[in-house]
């Protein structure tokens, strides 16, 4: 089972919130998830990530994918050695 790191949409409407949660790849972008490991709030200024940084490296060292969004978020929160995104699907 592919794990990835992603972003699962919270909040109002047109006042988003994200949580950081592990889920399958093939699971919907809110639905099903493993584990959340941090969460994102866009709508302060400066924007707020928080992350629970032992679960994080936990799922990392298994082998979990970040997206590149979440990517872009840990290495700019200097949290974790920085991850390699997830490969997207270039095949035509």
């Amino acid at each position: 089972m592919p794990t990835t790191i992603r972003l699962s949409r919270h909040g109002a409407k047109k006042r988003p919130y994200y949580r950081i949660v592990v889920a399958d790849s093939r699971a919907p972008r809110d639905g099903r998830r493993l584990e959340e490991v941090g969460t994102y709030d866009p709508g302060q200024n400066p924007p707020r990530v928080t992350f629970q940084e032992e679960k994080l490296a936990e799922w990392l060292r298994r082998g979990a994918r970040p997206s590149e969004t979440v990517a872009q978020l840990i290495k700019r929160s200097g949290v974790a050695p920085t991850p390699t995104a997830a490969p997207t699907d270039t095949a035509s």
